[in-house]
């Protein structure tokens, strides 16, 4: 359920949404906001049958854009694809007279090092992320600049060169870093005619890439993608004045009143992850959970119990741990370790060994291999 609406103010009712990736996740939920209004959407995405491990089509999001209010044209578009783009945005025009807002939704992520990321996907995250976002931008552009909104919105973060999001998956963030490059070159080259910005979040947000990411239980540390639409709707607010900047779905929100976000969180109360991207800190987010009435004795169960006394090998055995896990591991796997001792520690030590996996890691998961060979040696 959404938190608020724009109560009276109709802003997109009759206007046109062109949305890449829109069958699913903040895509949709961007378009069925829109939809509240009475908009048009253009729903550009390449899924066309029910996927077994994600749910949603262009067909299926168009009958809830139109269950919602809005009018809905579904479009067969893979982004790397210059002349399905060209296809969608002739068929919009034709279909409803022109296109007002362009969101580029549609991304491609491998949270994996250099050496682990293969050349093909290095190429879909370029062709899709950063390519995709520009020549559809190209393609909408020429009707953008006749529209009295003319809004175009990256779904991309702030461009932040601390080397800590570059050195565990350096193609993503080239990857998203270059729809960011989008918005401060056609901001400055389209000022006055149409307003480019970027949206991202504070914390996570739940969608299927994020339960494939972050394996069960992650949704929980994670807040609905009803927080994108809304900030997104506050921002197709805005005149064409406003642009080139890169905002945080928390802050605009803010901006308009908005002091409770727990409606938001898919479990309210729970400590949520930072995003990628904002240097933001896990005790720091913690802290503004406190401020909105987080449960104290939740925030307690998820910290590791207190340390046990310990001697000789199993001292030594710690001291290793403690110095090979780093801040910089833990924010770039978003992992947490806990390690149980019991009176065979050989058994425990090589059942840690043996099962410890890292998604989109594999030279930490070698080197915490190895640290777990040299344990079991000194033990």
């Amino acid at each position: 359920m959404q938190q608020w609406d724009f109560v009276g103010s109709q802003r997109l009712a009759g206007c046109t949404v062109f949305i890449t990736g829109a069958s699913r996740g903040i895509g949709k939920a961007i378009a069925l906001k829109a939809a509240k209004d009475g908009a048009n959407v253009v729903i550009a995405a390449k899924t066309t049958q029910t996927h077994p491990k994600l749910q949603g089509t262009i067909y299926t999001a168009a009958e809830e854009i139109q269950a919602a209010g809005g009018k809905a044209l579904p479009c067969v578009v893979d982004v790397r694809d210059e002349q399905q783009i060209s296809d969608a945005v002739e068929k919009a025009v034709e279909k409803f007279g022109g296109i007002d807002i362009l969101v580029n939704n549609a991304s491609a992520i491998s949270l994996t090092n250099t050496l682990e990321t293969p050349t093909k996907r290095v190429d879909l995250m370029m062709n899709v992320n950063t390519r995709g976002t520009y020549l559809t931008s190209k393609a909408c552009i020429p009707y953008l600049k006749k529209s009295r909104i003319a809004h175009i919105l990256n779904l991309s973060p702030p461009l932040n060169l601390n080397p800590l999001w570059f050195k565990q998956h350096c193609a993503y963030t080239i990857a998203k870093y270059g729809m960011s490059m989008c918005v401060l070159g056609m901001a400055e080259e389209f000022k006055g005619e149409i307003a480019v910005n970027a949206l991202w979040p504070k914390t996570a947000i739940h969608t299927a890439a994020m339960d494939m990411l972050g394996g069960s239980g992650i949704e929980s540390q994670c807040r609905k993608v009803d927080i994108i639409a809304d900030a997104a709707y506050c921002i197709f607010k805005k005149p064409k004045s406003f642009t080139g900047n890169f905002i945080i779905d928390e802050n605009i929100l803010k901006e308009e009143g908005i002091t409770n976000f727990d409606v938001y969180a898919v479990t309210p109360g729970h400590p949520l992850l930072p995003d990628f991207f904002l240097d933001e800190q896990p005790e720091t987010v913690i802290k503004k959970m406190e401020s909105h009435g987080a449960d104290p004795e939740l925030k307690k169960e998820k910290l590791p119990p207190p340390p046990k006394p310990c001697s000789g090998a199993v001292e030594e055995t710690f001291r290793i741990v403690k110095e090979s896990l780093s801040d910089d591991v833990v924010k770039a796997t978003q992992a947490i370790y806990q390690f149980e001792l019991s009176g065979k520690l050989k058994p425990v030590v090589a059942f840690l060994s043996g099962k410890l996996k890292i998604k989109g890691n594999m030279a930490l998961a070698i080197k915490l291999e190895k640290l777990m060979n040299q344990m079991n040696a000194r033990l």
